[in-house]
Parts: structure tokens; sequence; C-alpha cells
């Protein structure tokens, strides 16, 4: 008996031998997945005047194309006369393009290309800005709208999102343009009208498009940026999502016996309701270490300590401890799994009358691995036999399919976002939604990408108090676009072409 025991214990001391030397073999000869390697040739640099750029920005920024949650508070003249000025501010693109109104103000150019049978390529951006919040204008350095240019940035609502990558798109077609560039590859630009209240107009372009046929190569939008610092080495990197999560609200609803609050019955429908929301976000999904996310660690793992690399290259073992050190914070949660966010409520109009009706809405950004309906199924469960219905608010999404990080596409953005600044790109998963989503009627390959390199503190403006983008950041963008044109619309060859 002792002597199986002894062998018992030998064999289990060999086989943790066995595992030690397996994970230290492999963190140490593991090589990070290369994203940025030089597998496509540019095209050569394309000079933007920076100066005559920021100052074109700060006119854009004073057209104020402010997108409220209800359309009728729109100010649409402003639209119009932005989009009289692009014609006038860039009369070289115009002539070489034509242009269309789609959904009473979304924006669809063409530049058509010599080759008609080559896929063409959609370049994205959007007019509308989010409204400024009253209480922190004081708060503001420079007025929210003026459009000012000064300690070398442009200041004002939309610099960042997402007038600064419109602008910058018209730059280098403007430049390509003047300069007498005629693309092989049709090139189109849809500039959405209302991506901060739904994206209706990308979805009617969207459903423009896919009347004509249209099959892209490859469709880039806003969304990924380059970081100074990335969150695992505190080095900068150019993050290029290649897919955006779901975006849906569900909306609870509780019926009870209205009437006076001095009588309430064992259960109101604010009652019923709260416990319905506390439910449901009680019982978050799981996290997973997967998905674009996953991938984002395991790029910037090249630049990592080796203890950090050597849990990353063994995920199959780590993969939990990997999911609670990247889901300790809630933008790294975000990146695991689907989330849960109750934001709205609503009941009584008066703190002393029973509500008939109450209501509430949770919002969720649905990871790729989960649908719609898994969401729903999960919400039914957890809400159980109390009585509130549910019920998905219009303009729910999915999550957008994954884009290829081994393609043609792929390995020229990712070259330019190296050669333009000079950060690693990696793939990566976005929380937010973009306009770019309505695109993936057409292709799956939908990149997210607004090539500019951020501070921290920068990044904190996106929809907040002193929005600014650089004058390096803006010709930063506008060279890159202008490269991008030339290099994909010139000699980019995909398999069968």
């Amino acid at each position: 008996m002792m002597k199986a025991i002894r062998y018992g214990l030998l064999g289990l001391a060999a086989l943790a031998l066995v595992l030690v030397l397996a994970v230290l073999v492999r963190g140490l000869t593991w090589k990070a997945p290369a994203y940025g390697e030089a597998r496509a040739a540019l095209a050569p640099p394309v000079a933007i005047d920076e100066a005559r750029a920021a100052a074109r920005l700060g006119e854009a920024i004073r057209f104020r194309t402010v997108s409220h949650q209800d359309p009728a508070l729109n100010r649409w003249e402003e639209w119009d006369r932005f989009h009289a000025w692009l014609a006038n501010t860039y009369p070289a693109a115009h002539r070489a393009m034509t242009r269309e109104t789609v959904a009473g103000h979304t924006l669809v150019y063409t530049w058509p290309g010599a080759d008609p049978a080559l896929p063409p390529l959609i370049l994205m951006a959007h007019q509308d800005v989010v409204p400024v919040v009253e209480e922190t204008r004081a708060a503001w350095t420079r007025a929210p709208f003026s459009g000012e240019v000064a300690q070398g940035a442009v200041w004002g609502r939309g610099a960042m999102d997402d007038k600064g990558s419109l602008i910058a798109l018209m730059e280098a077609t403007e430049a390509l343009a003047a300069g007498g560039f005629q693309p092989r590859r049709t090139v189109l630009f849809v500039f959405g009208h209302d991506e901060e209240a739904g994206g209706s107009g990308a979805r009617a372009a969207a459903a423009l498009l896919a009347e004509r046929g249209v099959k892209p190569l490859f469709v880039l939008d806003e969304g990924g940026l380059g970081l100074t610092a990335d969150p695992l080495n505190g080095r900068p990197m150019a993050m290029i999502a290649t897919a955006e999560k779901g975006y849906a609200t569900l909306r609870l609803t509780a019926r009870g016996l209205g009437g006076h609050s001095s009588a309430p019955p064992d259960q109101t429908a604010v009652h019923a309701l709260a416990r319905a929301v506390d439910r449901i976000a009680s019982a978050p999904f799981p996290k997973r270490f997967d998905g674009p996310g996953a991938e984002t660690v395991r790029a910037l793992s090249a630049e990592a300590a080796l203890p950090q690399r050597m849990v990353i290259a063994n995920d199959w073992l780590f993969g939990g401890l990997l999911t609670r050190i990247v889901g300790e914070s809630p933008a790294g949660a975000a990146l695991l799994h689907t989330t849960i966010a109750p934001t709205m409520l609503q009941g009584s109009p008066k703190e002393n009358v029973l509500p008939e009706r109450a209501t509430a809405l949770i919002n969720y950004r649905i990871h790729p691995r989960d649908r719609m309906a898994g969401v729903m199924a999960r919400a039914r469960r957890a809400v159980g036999d109390l009585p509130v219905e549910l019920a998905w608010v219009e303009g729910a999404a999915e999550a957008s399919p994954v884009a290829s990080t081994s393609s043609p596409a792929w390995d020229v953005l990712a070259a330019l976002a190296r050669a333009s600044l000079d950060a690693p790109p990696v793939p990566g998963l976005l929380s937010g939604a973009t306009d770019g989503r309505a695109m993936n009627r057409l292709t799956p390959q939908v990149y997210r990408f607004l090539p500019i390199m951020v501070t921290p503190a920068e990044l904190e403006s996106f929809h907040g108090v002193n929005e600014r983008l650089s004058t390096e950041n803006l010709n930063r963008a506008a060279g890159f676009y202008a490269r991008l044109i030339a290099t994909t619309a010139g000699d980019l060859r995909t398999p069968g072409e």
C-alpha cells in the first residue's frame, strides 16, 4: 500500500514538473501575434497644409449640427449651411466626386475609379455632435462652438468626435484631387447626419448602397485610436477596432393599481419594477478571456515583462487569472462580456400618487459572442414571475462581425497606423456604437480607427468639457487618409482581382 502511495506521489510530482516545464518553455519561446508587420507597400506621404486644415476645422465646428434625442429640437438649417460650406471650401474634391443626400441630411460622395470592377473603398465620418451640458458651459476654457485655434489645438464640440475626422477626409481628398490623382478603385464617403442619435442616416445610406449591389473591399469609420500609454505596458499603441459591441436598450414596464399613496397595495408597479431591475442587474454575464478584447492583450504582450508574457502565453491555464486581472476595471470588464446598465426610471408624476404604469430602461452593450435573443432570454429568466413586460427599444443592433486581421486591408491599415502614429497596431473591441455597424450588411470587413494619438487627458474631452484636437493630430489624420486612398485605390489587390 505504501509503495503504491509513494509511486502515486512520484507520478503527481512528475506531472507537476512537466506542467511547470511546459509553462516555462511556452512562456520563454512564445511570440505575441504580429499584427503590425510591414506586409504592405504604401504610397508616398501627401503634403497637407496644417494651418489651413486647422482653420477649416474651426469653421466646421461653428456650424451647430447638434443631435438631440428628439429630432424636432435639431436646427436642420445648420446641416444645410454646413453642406453648402463643404462645397465651397473643397472645390477640387467636389469637381472630382458626385454628391447625394440621403435620409434628409446624410451625405454620400462617390469618387469613381478607373476600374469599376474593383470593389470600392468606403470611408466614413459623421456630421453631428452631442449637446453641451449647460451646467458645464462655464468650465470650458474656450466657448464650445468657437472653433478657436489656440495652444496648438482646435477647440470646440466635435473637434474629435467627429468633425475632425470628416475635415481630415475632405482635406485628404482635396489635396489628392487638386494634385491630379485618379483612383483606380471607386472611393465612397458616407457622412452620417445623426450618429449621435441612432444613426438612421447611415442605415439609409447602407440600404441605398446595398440596392446598388455595392460590395466594398472594406469600410473604415471612427472608433479606435492611438493612446500614448497602453493599459498593459504604459507605452504607445494604435488600437484598430475589428468589431463593435451590439447596442440594445431593454424597456421594462410594470403595471399596477393607481390611487393615493396613503393606502398602497402590497406590491405597487414601482415595487415590481425595482425588483425586476435588481434581478436583471444582479445576474451579470460571465466574463471570458476571448474575442477581440483578448487579442488586444495578446498583442500588447509583445512589449510586456516576462512574468506577464508567461501568463498570457499560457492562457489555456491562466485564463481565469487573466479574466480577473483584465476585468478589475469597468473598461477592462467591458471587453470580456456583455454589460448591463440600468439607466432610466419613470413612475408617478407626483410623490403621493401611485402610478398605474412604471418603466425602466436597461442599456446593454452586447459582446460579439452573444446575441440579442439570448440576452432577452436571460432577462426573462431573471425576472421570473414578476408582473413586468420586457421589450427592446427601437434601434437595437446585434454585435458586429469581427473583421479580419490577416487581409490586405488590415495590412495597409496596420502599416499606415505604425507609420503615422509611430506605435504598434493592435486589434481591439469597441464598446461604443458607430455608424460603421450599418455597413456590416455590405461586408464583415468594417474597421474602426481614428488615426490620432491622444493622452488620457485629451481622451476625457470626448463628449466632455474642453473637447479639442491638436493641429498635429489633424494633420496626421489627413495625411493618413490621403495615403490610405492613394495606396488602396491605387495598387492594392485582393485574391481574384
